[in-house]
C-alpha cells in the first residue's frame, strides 16, 4: 500500500514538473520562438518626451567664438540655481527648472515657453533666437531629473534617474534586477500623468507587440508596476495566517501567566 501511494506521488510530481516546463512564465516574447530571426518595431521617433512643468533642462550655448555665446550661458556664480553638470567638457552649464506655466528664463534670451515642446524642439527654437546675433550657434538641451518609479516584482524596487532621452519598460527593469520569478510577464502596468489625468496601460512582456505600445517608451515620472502571481499571493496570505495565529498564540499565553500569577498571589 505504502509503495503504491509512492509511486503515485512520483507520478503526480512529475507530470507538474512536465506541464511547468511546457508553460514557461518566465520567459519574455514568446511568440518570437517560432523563428530563428526577423525584424521588430523600433517606433521611438513617434513618442518623444515633451517637456513638464518641474522638469530640469541643462540648455548649453556653443560656437565656434566661445566669447560669442557666453552670454547666453547661465552664470556659474548664480545663487538661484544649482550646479547639474553633465560633464567637464560643459563647464558653463546649470539647470532650469521649467515653471508651473511651462517657462524657463534664460540669459539675453529672457523668458521661453518649453512646455509640451520635445528636446529637438526646444534646442531649434533656441538655435534660431541665437543665430539672429552669432554666427552658427550649437546648442544642446538635455533634461536631468528623468526619473522612473518601478514598484511591485522585480529585484530591487525603487526610483530609477536617467539622462537617456529614450527609455524604455525594459531599460527600467534592466536597471531594477529584472522581474522575480514571482512577477507576471503579461501583467506589467505603466502608469502616466498626462494634463493632469493618471492613465494607464497593461503591457503583455510575453508578446513582442509590446514594442508597438505608445507606453513602451517610458516618459518622466511614469510608474512601472509589475504584478505578483498566484503563488506570491498565496505565500503572503499564508505567512499572514502564520503571523496571526502567532500573534493570538502568544496573547493567550500572556494572559494565562497574568491569571496564574494572580492565583498563586491570591493562594499565598
Amino acid at each position: 500500500m505504502k509503495s503504491r501511494l509512492l509511486i503515485m506521488m512520483i507520478a503526480a510530481a512529475t507530470l507538474l514538473s512536465c506541464t511547468s516546463t511546457k508553460d514557461n512564465t518566465l520567459a519574455y516574447f514568446k511568440d518570437l520562438a517560432a523563428a530563428p530571426s526577423g525584424a521588430l518595431a523600433n517606433a521611438q521617433g513617434n513618442y518623444p518626451i515633451r517637456i513638464q512643468p518641474d522638469d530640469e533642462l541643462v540648455i548649453s550655448v556653443t560656437s565656434s567664438v566661445p566669447q560669442a555665446t557666453a552670454a547666453y550661458n547661465m552664470p556659474m556664480d548664480n545663487p538661484a540655481t544649482r550646479n547639474a553638470l553633465l560633464s567637464v567638457t560643459q563647464p558653463r552649464t546649470q539647470t532650469y527648472v521649467v515653471d508651473e506655466h511651462g517657462y524657463i528664463m534664460m540669459p539675453v534670451l529672457g523668458r521661453l515657453q518649453v512646455g509640451g515642446k520635445t528636446l529637438p524642439e526646444i534646442s531649434s527654437m533656441i538655435t534660431n533666437l541665437v543665430s539672429q546675433d552669432v554666427k552658427d550657434p550649437f546648442v544642446r538641451v538635455d533634461i536631468v531629473n528623468f526619473s522612473i518609479d518601478v514598484l511591485g516584482e522585480v529585484t530591487n524596487p525603487h526610483r530609477v534617474v536617467t539622462g537617456q532621452q529614450y527609455y524604455t519598460v525594459l531599460d527600467a527593469l534592466a536597471a531594477c534586477g529584472d522581474l522575480t520569478e514571482y512577477g507576471k510577464r503579461d501583467r506589467v502596468f505603466v502608469i502616466r500623468t498626462e494634463d493632469g489625468k493618471r492613465n494607464y496601460q497593461l503591457l503583455n512582456l510575453n508578446s513582442s507587440e509590446v514594442f508597438n505600445s505608445p507606453y513602451f517608451y517610458l516618459r518622466q515620472n511614469d510608474v512601472v508596476y509589475v504584478e505578483p502571481n498566484q503563488i506570491r499571493i498565496d505565500n503572503s496570505k499564508y505567512n499572514q495566517n502564520n503571523a496571526y495565529k502567532l500573534s493570538v498564540i502568544s496573547t493567550v499565553v500572556s494572559s494565562v501567566s497574568v491569571i496564574a500569577s494572580l492565583i498563586i498571589a491570591l493562594t499565598r
